[in-house]
């Protein structure tokens, strides 16, 4: 017996299981073993129990995978480590079902291993050439059909369904972002060091991510989870708050916290479903500066150990499962785009975005959760093009780079409020807010006097015209604004010394009376 059948022997029993749960040739998947881990001879293979040469992603790392380095293209690539060759087959399928560039694969019948051949060398599964000559001569000579034929029968006599994980409608139904959106949900802070919001003098370990939401209802992410943890009390650090587990194959689970909640939909104990209303957002708890989603994610490994998790990896994980194509945006940048293979990844995903083309994106998108688009109140649009233009007036005259102009723009669109200071100076606060009733509104202090009045559609208009004027420079908007801004203060301050003045003169008058 040549070593190829010895090995085809050996491993059959995996390949044949793979062929029945996704559909992919027995024999395709042991002559790729066979060539690629030199009939389990490899140093990768006796190593790592790596037996098709699957590359080590950002994703894989991070979900706690462990990798071995090597030489191949280049000098100590990061390649995966199992704890078992099934493993090594297991992960050798979802390689191919996660990588869009392999769909024309599972298009194929089954045992169609010319066609399957064919198919994984033009999406560039190797750089070698005749890649698919080279797995088909291993097919037949060693007489590896016998194996699709074998699972061909079987499933005939028993009346199974090949590739029975690979029903892509069920698979969308089973997976959901924790909040429901369109394009993109905007994320306000992501996972990791960032500063303290209730200390802006201290740094703290942010472990989740915060999606900015305004009564949105928060769903289950996955099919069959079970609901561990539930808090009503508002008055407590993360206010109310769910957690929902999912078991994985390995003896692992995945546990969801979603914290900061209006109120809570199910108890402990329960059971539910992908796309299952759980809970809705709110600003419950004693650290939260405004109304959020904060979104954790926990690893809990087979013997009970516990790590925190970045949301982005678990996200563009189910995104994947379930064709979800919706972004996580944080300034501008898909937070799962790094977590995404090759093939699924866009460049359009990672494609850096400017100041101004964010500032629309947010304002346009009724995704952002800003809640500033889809009006056709003129009012209304007068605020929003006052208010965007507002913007990007004060990160320019601010003089901030390019990423710092790109977190600013996120921090006004979720305040929903642009600080004035940088074109007005000499004022102590000043600031344009829109509030929830969608009215623009100026605040100002200017040391003497503080004020908060709501603006005409006058001063809209004047505004908006001053902004949006292309006949004038940055620093001519900017003394033009500032200009407006203590008019309106004086207006204000000389209407309270009125008011003030009456109310003197007729308190003297009350005295003479008496």
């Amino acid at each position: 017996m040549s070593k190829n059948q010895q090995y085809a022997e050996q491993y059959a029993d995996f390949a044949m299981e793979q062929m029945r749960k996704y559909g992919i040739p027995a024999s395709v998947t042991l002559a790729q073993g066979i060539l690629e881990s030199s009939n389990g001879q490899s140093r990768l293979a006796l190593n790592e129990n790596n037996h098709f040469g699957i590359k080590a992603t950002p994703r894989w790392i991070a979900q706690g995978g462990k990798y071995g380095l090597y030489t191949d293209d280049k000098p100590n690539e990061k390649f995966c480590s199992y704890d078992s060759v099934g493993d090594s087959y297991e992960h050798h399928s979802r390689f191919l079902v996660e990588n869009k560039r392999y769909d024309r694969c599972f298009a194929l019948a089954p045992d169609d291993y010319k066609g399957w051949t064919e198919g994984l060398a033009k999406a560039g599964y190797a750089s070698g050439s005749n890649y698919a000559g080279s797995l088909q001569k291993i097919i037949e000579v060693n007489g590896l059909q016998k194996y699709d034929r074998m699972v061909m029968a079987e499933t005939k006599t028993q009346r199974l369904e090949i590739g029975q994980e690979m029903n892509v409608d069920a698979n969308k139904e089973a997976y959901s972002f924790p909040v429901e959106r369109a394009e993109f949900m905007f994320v306000t802070s992501p996972f990791g060091m960032r500063t303290d919001p209730m200390d802006a003098g201290k740094q703290q370990m942010h472990k989740g991510i915060d999606i900015r939401c305004k009564g949105d209802a928060v769903l289950a992410t996955e099919n069959n989870g079970k609901v561990v943890a539930v808090n009503q009390n508002a008055n407590t650090a993360g206010g109310k708050s769910i957690t929902i587990e999912y078991p994985r194959s390995d003896g692992s689970k995945v546990q969801n916290t979603y914290m900061h909640l209006s109120s809570v939909d199910v108890k402990v104990g329960d059971t539910v479903q992908a796309r299952q209303k759980v809970g809705v957002s709110g600003n419950t708890g004693t650290r939260t500066t405004g109304e959020h989603l904060h979104f954790g994610v926990t690893l809990v490994s087979a013997d009970g150990q516990k790590r925190d998790m970045d949301p982005a990896v678990y996200l563009a994980e189910i995104a994947e499962k379930g064709n979800i194509k919706l972004q996580a945006l944080h300034n501008g940048n898909d937070l799962l785009a790094k977590y995404k293979t090759e093939a699924v990844a866009t460049p359009q995903e990672s494609k850096a975005q400017s100041p101004e083309d964010w500032m629309k994106k947010l304002l346009s998108s009724e995704d952002s959760g800003v809640g500033l688009s889809g009006t056709n109140d003129p009012i209304m649009d007068m605020v929003v093009k006052a208010f965007s233009s507002l913007m990007m007036l004060a990160v320019v005259i601010d003089s901030k780079d390019e990423e710092e102009q790109i977190s600013a723009v996120s921090k006004m669109a979720d305040e929903r409020k642009v600080d004035l200071p940088p074109l007005l100076p000499h004022m102590k606060t000043c600031a344009l807010m829109v509030g929830e009733n969608n009215k623009a509104v100026l605040q100002a202090d200017n040391g003497s006097i503080q004020f908060s009045r709501e603006l005409s559609a006058n001063e809209l208009s004047r505004l908006s015209a001053t902004l949006n004027s292309p006949g004038l420079s940055e620093e001519s908007k900017r003394m033009r604004v500032a200009g407006m801004v203590n008019a309106l203060v004086l207006s204000q301050q000389a209407s309270q010394n009125f008011e003030q003045g009456m109310s003197e003169q007729q308190s003297r008058e009350e005295q003479i009376k008496r």
